[in-house]
């Protein structure tokens, strides 16, 4: 398999919408990584979205269960429009990412000076993980039954807890996440100003944002997701309790 990097690179310039009528996005990012403080983190870089433009969102959460999400575009077009519900705060803002080596990127926000760094590699779980996705028929990435089949399988061969690629945001919509390529967590560094978030580890409880289990081991995949299309009457518009821009 290519490096990370190269896939990364691959995706920005060639990334294509699933088929279909619903909301969907295609792109790469951290799924999720815990540290042993009690802080969350995952990060979205969506190349297309069929809602707006393309955008990149880091999600924070701290060990008191309060929920940031930062989006380089506005929140209604980036993902607390699905998450908002459970979110504190939602804050628009210029977020970079930056690959210094093939298997490391580099996160950083600077109107928070907030810097993320992790290493990727693959283990004999991705491996397998990505050579049985590898072989699946499209349609088989929609199917309920086999979406519940692979959570069952992937969630202890990878060691990250409980996985939920289909069910409900906390706003409300159907979601469907496909990871189809995806790599181990390795090594991570992160710090908001002199606070180091100290090293990753499993949080209790695990961590959740309605159906969407955050994996208790750092995982990084490129991948598609698709959302119900928002209906004013049965989903909530709410971002988060606030929000602001920060330059």
């Amino acid at each position: 398999m290519k490096q990370p990097r190269d896939l990364v690179e691959r995706r920005e310039h060639s990334a294509q919408l699933p088929a279909g009528t619903d909301e969907r996005f295609s792109g790469y990012g951290v799924m999720g990584l815990p540290f042993s403080s009690g802080h969350v983190l995952a990060m979205r870089r969506f190349v297309v979205t069929s809602v707006g433009e393309g955008y990149t969102s880091v999600w924070h959460r701290d060990p008191n269960g309060t929920w940031i999400f930062y989006s380089n575009v506005d929140a209604t077009h980036a993902c607390p429009r699905y998450f908002g519900a459970d979110l504190t705060d939602t804050v628009r803002t210029a977020i970079n990412l930056a690959w210094p080596a093939p298997d490391r990127l580099r996160v950083t926000i600077p109107a928070v000076d907030f810097e993320w760094e992790v290493g990727l590699a693959p283990t004999a779980a991705t491996r397998f993980m990505n050579a049985m996705g590898a072989i699946l028929p499209e349609a088989a990435w929609r199917a309920p039954l086999v979406l519940s089949s692979m959570e069952s399988v992937a969630g202890p061969l990878l060691g990250v807890g409980r996985i939920g690629l289909q069910g409900t945001t906390p706003n409300g919509q159907r979601f469907i996440a496909n990871p189809r390529v995806i790599w181990a967590i390795t090594e991570t560094r992160a710090r908001f100003g002199d606070a180091d978030l100290g090293a990753p580890g499993p949080v209790q409880p695990q961590a959740r944002l309605g159906d969407f289990w955050i994996p208790q081991r750092g995982m990084f995949a490129l991948g598609q997701a698709s959302f119900e299309t928002f209906d004013p009457v049965r989903h909530s518009s709410r971002t988060s309790a606030q929000s602001r821009v920060t330059r």
